[in-house]
């Protein structure tokens, strides 16, 4: 990539960069671009799509109900209580 490329990119990523970063990235998006060209390069007709490179599995623990924590002791370490609930600044306007 020249100057005028990375300067383009820069201006549309809305980066501002040095004369002496747009010589660097340069360099480097070349480098980047000649990379992507060797895998272009690689034969992929055989090797399956996918989304990750090892087998995932969910792990998260199955959705079931459960004994819920008493008001007195969810509230415990609460900065602000209100009754029953938690204390916060008001958002919104009531007047309107």
């Amino acid at each position: 990539m020249d100057i005028e490329q990375v300067r383009k990119v820069a201006r549309l990523a809305r980066l501002e960069l040095s004369d002496a970063d747009l010589a660097i990235m340069a360099q480097q998006l070349s480098a980047i671009l000649d990379y992507v060209d060797q895998l272009k390069a690689l034969d992929t007709e055989v090797v399956e799509p996918m989304a990750h490179p090892l087998p995932l599995q969910n792990v998260f623990r199955p959705d079931e109900p459960g004994q819920s924590l008493a008001v007195d002791e969810a509230l415990r370490n609460a900065p602000s209580r209100v009754g029953d609930f938690f204390g916060v600044p008001a958002v919104l306007d009531v007047s309107e």
